[in-house]
């Protein structure tokens, strides 16, 4: 397979294939598995708790699966350093996001095959990886294996401060949707980032040497 160029008429190319497929897979099952947790509490009856209890099981694993390959790629790359905060711009983001956004403003930072997040993104992400996930998937598998061996478990263990951890923690999972959703209209055009995630150029981004 030829290299692919870091940058052409299209723009910069900064999201890979694989990178691309991580994200897309796991944002499906990101919401699938909040519309049946949220069934399964019972917010609404659209599958039934049974096979919606089963369907979130077998998409939590799968995207447990996704995780440990995604992990390991962004080590075996190198891609993990993108995600790692800087204080470079972040003063300048936040004012972007918090008022310059509102009246045309230019954003601080452009996306580069060495820095593709902005400050903001990387902070938010990484907080996502290491605090988040580990969160809603830690509390998950030890309500599930409660649940499937509940002899194992000491008559003492907090199980609702368990699934207490486990909504709040997929509320919070939402807003990070919710907000991710909103601030990929936010780039040079409606539809840029969007694009960008879909072809992996990004028309406005910076090529630098690695």
């Amino acid at each position: 397979m030829a290299d692919i160029p870091a940058q052409d008429a299209r723009g910069v190319y900064l999201f890979t294939a694989f990178e691309r497929f991580w994200h897309w897979v796991q944002a499906v099952l990101i919401i699938f598995l909040l519309t049946t947790g949220f069934e399964i509490h019972g917010f609404y009856s659209l599958l039934g708790f049974e096979r919606a209890l089963n369907l979130h099981i077998f998409a939590a694993f799968s995207l447990l699966v996704l995780w440990a390959f995604a992990i390991f790629w962004h080590f075996v790359t190198g891609q993990w350093r993108h995600y790692v905060p800087s204080t470079d711009r972040m003063w300048a983001t936040m004012l972007f996001y918090a008022t310059g956004i509102f009246f045309g403003a230019p954003h601080p930072f452009r996306p580069s095959v060495r820095r593709k997040h902005n400050p903001m993104q990387a902070l938010v992400y990484l907080i996502f990886k290491v605090a988040m996930a580990p969160a809603i998937w830690i509390s998950g598998l030890i309500l599930w294996v409660y649940g499937k061996f509940p002899a194992l478990y000491p008559d003492d263990l907090p199980v609702l401060w368990v699934n207490g951890i486990h909504v709040a923690t997929a509320f919070l999972i939402a807003a990070f949707l919710i907000s991710h959703l909103y601030l990929i209209t936010t780039g040079e055009t409606l539809t840029s980032q969007l694009r960008a995630m879909i072809t992996g150029w990004d028309r406005h981004g910076e090529s630098e040497p690695d």
